[in-house]
């Protein structure tokens, strides 16, 4: 086992000292594990590459985080993975931030990139903290058909209309005022709506989707204002936006809940409050509450700029007089215990097989519209899968770049964050922002103005417990369009 202390300025290997005068290892190191979803996203993540490269960050590219070191409230540190050869090395250190993104990929369609697997989640999660408002998950009404990628709003901004089979304009039914511009959450029920009262096109997959309708905007339009997004449409699904309507259905795109923090990005270890000294979550793995049940399209932004800087602040903050904590010899069994069940496990269950089983039910029974029934049919599925789990037999028993040993450590993590989803949201007894329940359909400020923390239990159910919602200069009030 190889162990690794993180300093500021500086980086000691317990292992080959010899590092320590090596300059490329001098400075605080970063375990990639980001993801960005449109252009703007790029620029900003390339602009902060080249800066760390500037200041000499140092990266441990394909590393895998596999534990987080958190002991009598204090986060020591990380244990992670090099996939390059399997090797697990102990990572020391006096603060850790997560900014591991969001976990998309435990529902079948969706925006996330492949690695959005809910992994800095998940590692919370299993260190016996919480994770706050878990059952509050943004679908975004404009994916492409089967593939999820995201249709922006820039398109029905322009004018884009969403039709039905018929070629009706079906929005002006659900919202008269604002139609195909109303919120995400509305649009996206307005979409299954269509779909279920068969007026969606069937596809030849056989799902279902509907259109977005450019062809009206011209040429000009399409092509100078909107070439992302035609151009998905022509790569991906052979479809020409200025002569054919662009297939489209609800896609998942963002979770609002996550990693509970304090406007400092420091991880709550509780509902009252508490923290967790030298740990930190920013992004969308976080879950500070800016976006309550319903982020506003582009206000991602401020998990990533507003909390990242807060974050970085109160880190070099920290580190004036934070100390290393002494870890103990056994912080990585855990993570060797683990990844040696799965490499010798002789079982008969396919990675893939288990995550399209997730998917497609997380997709239809926790997906835009909830109910008792669905959520109840779900929780059984979950507890299937888990125990379907602990028997998958990976093909590959190598050590060298094993990517299907990281499907399965992925299988786990989506696994956490399903399970954490589906008891929150089958707690939840009303329909609040991106949470729908259709036997409940009426937001209870009686008894639901609060947030929800899931905590891990082993062999049993997740416990939930609750925390009240503070009200300041805004009072909440029932949108109407």
């Amino acid at each position: 086992m190889r162990k690794v202390r993180l300093r500021k300025g500086s980086l000691e290997d317990t292992q080959n000292p010899a590092d320590k005068n090596d300059p490329y290892t001098k400075r605080v190191p970063v375990m990639r594990s980001c993801y960005s979803a449109d252009r703007t996203g790029h620029v900003m993540l390339q602009t902060l590459f080249e800066n760390s490269l500037k200041n000499q960050v140092t990266f441990f590219s394909e590393y895998f985080a596999t534990d987080l070191i958190v002991e009598d409230g204090i986060c020591k540190g990380v244990v992670a993975m090099d996939i390059a050869t399997s090797e697990i090395t102990v990572f020391q250190a006096k603060a850790v931030l997560f900014a591991t993104g969001g976990y998309g990929r435990v529902f079948r369609i969706t925006s996330n990139a492949h690695a959005g697997t809910g992994d800095g989640m998940a590692l919370v999660y299993r260190a016996g903290l919480p994770l706050e408002d878990m059952e509050f998950f943004q679908f975004h009404p404009t994916g492409l058909w089967k593939l999820g990628i995201l249709v922006s709003e820039a398109a029905r901004g322009e004018g884009g209309i969403l039709k039905n089979k018929d070629g009706e304009r079906f929005m002006e039914r659900y919202a008269p005022t604002v139609k195909d511009l109303a919120p995400r959450d509305m649009v996206s029920r307005a979409i299954i709506t269509e779909i279920r009262e068969g007026r969606g096109v069937k596809g030849s997959d056989g799902t279902d989707y509907v259109y977005l309708d450019l062809t009206h905007l011209g040429k000009e339009v399409i092509d100078e204002k909107l070439p992302e997004i035609t151009g998905f449409a022509r790569t991906y699904l052979g479809v020409e936006p200025t002569t054919d309507p662009i297939p489209i259905q609800p896609t998942a795109h963002y979770a609002m809940g996550g990693i509970p923090t304090n406007v400092n990005c420091e991880v709550l270890k509780n509902e009252n409050g508490e923290i967790v000294k030298g740990l930190y979550a920013a992004g969308e793995c976080a879950c500070v509450s800016v976006h309550g049940g319903n982020r506003l399209g582009t206000n991602s932004l401020l998990d990533l700029v507003v909390f990242g800087r807060r974050g970085g602040k109160a880190i070099a903050d920290f580190l004036k007089e934070a100390k290393h904590h002494e870890i103990s010899e056994s912080a990585a069994d855990r993570s060797r215990e683990i990844i040696s069940s799965i490499m010798d496990n002789q079982g008969t269950e396919k990675i893939s097989n288990l995550r399209t089983e997730l998917q497609n039910n997380m997709m239809e029974l926790c997906g835009i519209f909830r109910n008792e029934e669905d959520l109840r049919k779900m929780i059984d599925i979950l507890e299937d899968l888990r125990r379907r789990a602990k028997n998958v037999f990976l093909q590959d028993k190598g050590k060298v770049f094993n990517t299907e040993l990281i499907g399965a450590l992925e299988l786990h993590n989506l696994l956490d964050s399903a399970e954490a989803t589906v008891y929150s949201a089958y707690a939840r007894l009303e329909s609040r922002g991106a949470h729908t329940r259709e036997d409940f359909p009426i937001r209870d400020d009686s008894n639901w103005m609060k947030h929800t923390f899931a905590y891990l239990r082993e062999n049993d159910r997740p416990e939930l417990r609750y925390k009240p919602v503070v009200i300041t200069n805004y009072q909440p009030m029932e949108r109407k369009y």
